[in-house]
Protein backbone atom coordinates (compact mmCIF):
# COMPACT_ATOMS: atom_id res chain seq x y z
CA UNK A 1 0.00 0.00 0.00
CA UNK A 2 3.27 2.21 0.95
CA UNK A 3 4.41 1.74 -2.89
CA UNK A 4 1.23 3.07 -4.72
CA UNK A 5 0.98 5.97 -2.37
CA UNK A 6 4.39 6.85 -3.20
CA UNK A 7 3.64 6.23 -7.01
CA UNK A 8 0.62 8.41 -7.11
CA UNK A 9 2.71 11.08 -4.98
CA UNK A 10 5.32 11.06 -7.50
CA UNK A 11 3.13 10.89 -10.85
CA UNK A 12 0.97 13.73 -9.10
CA UNK A 13 3.94 15.96 -8.28
CA UNK A 14 5.42 15.05 -12.33
CA UNK A 15 2.32 16.45 -13.80
CA UNK A 16 1.95 19.04 -11.45
CA UNK A 17 5.66 20.42 -12.21
CA UNK A 18 5.53 19.85 -15.70
CA UNK A 19 2.63 22.42 -15.40
CA UNK A 20 4.10 24.89 -14.25
CA UNK A 21 7.10 24.69 -16.57
CA UNK A 22 4.93 25.36 -19.39
CA UNK A 23 3.93 28.89 -18.09
CA UNK A 24 7.03 30.02 -18.98
CA UNK A 25 7.22 32.14 -22.72
CA UNK A 26 9.40 30.20 -25.03
CA UNK A 27 12.81 31.32 -24.69
CA UNK A 28 13.60 33.45 -27.49
CA UNK A 29 9.99 34.63 -27.95
CA UNK A 30 11.13 38.60 -26.37
CA UNK A 31 14.52 38.76 -27.08
CA UNK A 32 14.91 41.08 -30.33
CA UNK A 33 14.43 44.45 -31.21
CA UNK A 34 10.94 46.43 -29.98
CA UNK A 35 9.61 49.96 -30.65
CA UNK A 36 7.31 50.56 -27.36
CA UNK A 37 5.13 53.64 -27.49
CA UNK A 38 3.37 55.60 -24.88
CA UNK A 39 0.49 57.53 -25.26
CA UNK A 40 -0.86 60.46 -23.65
CA UNK A 41 1.86 61.00 -20.93
CA UNK A 42 2.49 64.36 -19.42
CA UNK A 43 5.49 64.77 -21.93
CA UNK A 44 3.73 63.83 -25.02
CA UNK A 45 3.66 60.26 -26.90
CA UNK A 46 6.71 58.29 -26.15
CA UNK A 47 8.19 55.92 -28.50
CA UNK A 48 11.47 53.53 -27.25
CA UNK A 49 13.11 51.49 -29.09
CA UNK A 50 14.86 48.34 -27.17
CA UNK A 51 16.79 45.29 -28.05
CA UNK A 52 16.18 42.63 -25.57
CA UNK A 53 18.96 40.06 -25.37
CA UNK A 54 19.14 36.73 -22.91
CA UNK A 55 22.36 36.72 -20.86
CA UNK A 56 22.73 34.05 -18.35
CA UNK A 57 18.83 32.77 -18.85
CA UNK A 58 17.47 36.30 -18.08
CA UNK A 59 16.40 39.08 -20.67
CA UNK A 60 17.94 42.38 -20.38
CA UNK A 61 18.47 45.52 -22.41
CA UNK A 62 18.02 49.50 -22.22
CA UNK A 63 15.69 51.95 -23.34
CA UNK A 64 16.24 54.32 -26.03
CA UNK A 65 14.46 57.61 -26.95
CA UNK A 66 15.71 58.24 -30.39
CA UNK A 67 13.38 61.29 -30.51
CA UNK A 68 15.54 63.01 -28.25
CA UNK A 69 18.87 62.85 -28.46
CA UNK A 70 19.62 64.54 -25.45
CA UNK A 71 18.01 62.39 -23.06
CA UNK A 72 20.09 59.16 -22.29
CA UNK A 73 19.37 55.67 -22.47
CA UNK A 74 17.61 53.80 -19.71
CA UNK A 75 19.43 50.59 -18.31
CA UNK A 76 16.37 47.97 -18.17
CA UNK A 77 16.49 46.80 -13.98
CA UNK A 78 14.73 43.41 -14.06
CA UNK A 79 12.28 42.14 -16.69
CA UNK A 80 9.16 39.55 -15.82
CA UNK A 81 7.86 36.90 -18.61
CA UNK A 82 5.39 33.99 -19.06
CA UNK A 83 3.58 33.20 -22.11
CA UNK A 84 1.18 36.16 -22.48
CA UNK A 85 3.37 38.83 -20.20
CA UNK A 86 5.91 41.26 -20.13
CA UNK A 87 6.95 43.46 -17.62
CA UNK A 88 9.94 45.92 -17.93
CA UNK A 89 10.93 47.62 -15.37
CA UNK A 90 13.19 50.77 -15.44
CA UNK A 91 14.32 53.76 -13.74
CA UNK A 92 12.72 57.15 -14.05
CA UNK A 93 14.60 60.35 -13.36
CA UNK A 94 11.28 61.67 -11.77
CA UNK A 95 9.19 58.49 -10.21
CA UNK A 96 11.93 56.42 -9.46
CA UNK A 97 11.30 52.24 -10.60
CA UNK A 98 8.53 52.28 -12.52
CA UNK A 99 6.96 49.56 -15.28
CA UNK A 100 5.68 49.12 -18.58
CA UNK A 101 3.19 45.95 -18.57
CA UNK A 102 2.56 44.22 -21.61
CA UNK A 103 0.19 41.80 -22.94
CA UNK A 104 1.04 39.10 -25.62
CA UNK A 105 -1.73 39.85 -28.60
CA UNK A 106 0.27 37.85 -31.12
CA UNK A 107 3.53 37.03 -32.47
CA UNK A 108 4.68 40.72 -32.96
CA UNK A 109 2.35 42.41 -30.83
CA UNK A 110 2.00 43.17 -27.49
CA UNK A 111 -0.40 45.78 -25.66
CA UNK A 112 -0.61 46.95 -21.71
CA UNK A 113 0.67 50.47 -19.88
CA UNK A 114 3.23 52.24 -17.94
CA UNK A 115 1.36 53.64 -14.94
CA UNK A 116 -2.03 55.03 -16.02
CA UNK A 117 -1.00 55.44 -19.78
CA UNK A 118 -1.41 53.08 -22.66
CA UNK A 119 1.86 51.21 -24.17
CA UNK A 120 2.68 49.01 -26.94
CA UNK A 121 4.67 47.16 -28.81
CA UNK A 122 5.58 46.14 -31.92
CA UNK A 123 8.31 44.12 -32.77
CA UNK A 124 11.17 45.85 -35.42
CA UNK A 125 11.92 42.90 -38.05
CA UNK A 126 15.01 43.63 -40.05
Amino acid sequence: MKKASLILFVAFFGIALKGFSQSTAPADFYAGKWEISVLGSPRGDIKFVTNLVRKDGKLTGELANPADATEAKRPITKIEESAKKLVIYFESSQAGEISIDLDKIDDNNLKGSLMSFEATAKRIKE
